[in-house]
């Protein structure tokens, strides 16, 4: 009895140390799924246009044409990582943006007063919406989508619905006129904040913080966190991170246009919830965005180096919006059960 008893116990070592194994890569396939599909991109498009696509001219613009949208997707990340949304975050950047070279070509500020004054105005967006989601109690959908309309009336109002061109050259100089290994700075701030931005939320007591209020706000608040003061924080660090953006976009340009910002919204949101799935699965990072962003540009310009119209982009960053959303959804139910 005994011995069939252990019989139908015992485990073959095999089996077993297969199993351990198979345990312990799941979690890295996880990680690095993502980054293994980018590379598959990369390959297909590569074989399908070989004279211009595995380029090194094709890899540095793709590279820094792209800083401007990492930005602002760790900007979206703040809010969402406390269960938050902020759709005025194209507008914020725009506004920026509008406001650095209107002051500094017309009215005469020095290009650092200029940056400030933008910045600034992008922070009042993040005031408005921090008073209306944690002191009013209105959701965040409908506050953030209301002050990005009122800013994006402000740009077109001070514009005078026109590009303002000739912005300081030093401020261009800074951006996209030097250039390190061949790929303009402007790439190098974006992977510069998304390092810092990992940092804070990964070993600081405020990021942790911020992630645990993103988990469960009652139990932070039970746990004695400060839960309005940091989802207001939440909110003022993606209007800032946004204005520094679009801070970053008038120099990549040389100058505003009005319109052109609200471009951002839909891939940097779409960059936020696909970068979920990688570098730390089921949770919103700035390392799995960086991937996200750069694995979504390569996808696009593959497809334009094939012949694809523009609306393309438009299809392929809504669709990886309708996927990232999905499947990010799907993995953090897997970490959560």
């Amino acid at each position: 009895m005994s011995t069939s008893t252990r019989t139908a116990t015992s485990t073959d070592p095999s089996t077993e140390a297969g199993g351990r194994s198979r345990w312990r890569l799941a979690p890295h396939a996880e990680r690095f799924a993502l980054i293994g599909v980018w590379v598959v991109v990369l390959v297909v498009f590569s074989l399908a246009r070989p004279q211009t696509y595995p380029t090194a001219g094709n890899l540095q613009g793709v590279l820094g044409s792209q800083a401007v949208l990492l930005v602002a997707s760790l900007g979206v990340l703040l809010p969402l990582i406390t269960g938050e949304f902020d759709l005025s975050v194209a507008s914020a950047l725009g506004l920026s943006s509008m406001v650095t070279a209107v002051m500094n070509v017309q009215h005469g500020w020095s290009i650092g007063a200029a940056v400030l004054a933008g910045v600034a105005s992008a922070l009042c967006v993040g005031i408005v919406n921090a008073l209306g989601v944690v002191v009013f109690g209105i959701p965040s959908f409908i506050v953030t989508l209301g002050s990005g309309t009122f800013a994006l009336g402000v740009v077109q109002w001070i514009s005078g619905q026109s590009t303002v061109t000739g912005i300081d050259p030093h401020l261009v100089q800074a951006t996209v006129g030097t250039r390190l290994l061949g790929v303009p700075l402007q790439f190098f701030y974006g992977l510069a904040a998304a390092v810092l931005l990992a940092a804070l939320l990964e070993f600081t007591p405020l990021g942790r913080r911020l992630l645990f209020v993103g988990r469960s706000p009652q139990v932070a608040k039970l746990s004695g966190f400060d839960v309005p003061r940091l989802r207001a924080g939440a909110f003022l660090g993606c209007s800032t991170i946004a204005g520094l953006a679009g801070v970053v976009y008038a120099g990549a340009l040389g100058g505003a246009d009005p319109s052109s910002a609200q471009s951002f919204l839909l891939p940097a949101f779409a960059a936020a919830y696909l970068g979920a799935t990688a570098i730390v699965p089921g949770q919103f990072n700035p390392l799995g965005t960086v991937v996200a962003v750069y694995f979504l540009s390569s996808g696009v310009v593959g497809l334009q180096m094939l012949g694809a119209q523009s609306f393309v982009q438009q299809l392929f960053y809504g669709g990886a919006l309708v996927v990232a959303v999905g499947l990010s959804r799907y993995v953090r139910h897997r970490a959560t059960r």
